[in-house]
C-alpha cells in the first residue's frame, strides 16, 4: 500500500521525518533481530538529505547530519541503534560496494538509509521502505512504498 504526503516546505519535510523516525523505533525496538533499509529516490535537491538529517536527530543524534557524498557512508551510533546513511551516487560500479565491506553494515539493530542505491544494485539488500520525493510547486509529495509487511503495520502516517 503506498502512502502519499505533500510537504508543502523544509519544515514540513523535517515534521516528516521526524515522525517516521518515531515509527521506525517502534519497529526496531520490536524486533531487535532485524536490520531496516530504505531506499530514498528522488532528483537532485529533491530533499533526500534534508529528510535523512531529521530522521538521524529524531533519533538522538545531537551533532551535525552531512551528506556522505564524497565518504559514501556516514555513522551515527546512538543507544538503541546504529544508523548508516549512504550516498551512492558518485559510486562508479556496484563492485565498489564489495571493498568497502557493505555486507556488514545491514546486521541487527542497524537502520540504513541510502540516497542513489540503484547504483549499488545488486550488492545491496532490498529494501524494507522505499520513498520517493519529488517536486511539487514549493513543497516535496513524498511516496511511502513499503516492501516489507510487517513494517508496513507499523506505519502509521
Amino acid at each position: 500500500m503506498t502512502t502519499d504526503i505533500y510537504a508543502a516546505d523544509e519544515n514540513a519535510l523535517l515534521a516528516f521525518g521526524s515522525q517516521l523516525a518515531e515509527q521506525l523505533k517502534r519497529y526496531l525496538a520490536a524486533d531487535p533481530n532485524h536490520a531496516l533499509t530504505i531506499y530514498l529516490n528522488g532528483e537532485l535537491g529533491a530533499g533526500k538529505t534534508t529528510l535523512t538529517r531529521s530522521i538521524v536527530r529524531a533519533f538522538g543524534h545531537q551533532g551535525n547530519v552531512k551528506s556522505p557524498t564524497y565518504t559514501l557512508v556516514e555513522e551515527y551510533s546512538l543507544p538503541h541503534c546504529v544508523i548508516y546513511h549512504f550516498d551512492l551516487y558518485r559510486l562508479a560500479d556496484p563492485e565498489e560496494l564489495e571493498f568497502m565491506g557493505i555486507r556488514d553494515y545491514f546486521r541487527p539493530q542497524t537502520l540504513c538509509l541510502l540516497e542513489w542505491a540503484s547504483r549499488g544494485e545488486g550488492m545491496i539488500p532490498p529494501a524494507d521502505l522505499v520513498i520517493q520525493l519529488d517536486y511539487a510547486e514549493q513543497g516535496r509529495h513524498i511516496h511511502l512504498l513499503p516492501q516489507n509487511e510487517k513494517l508496513q503495520n507499523f506505519l502509521m502516517i
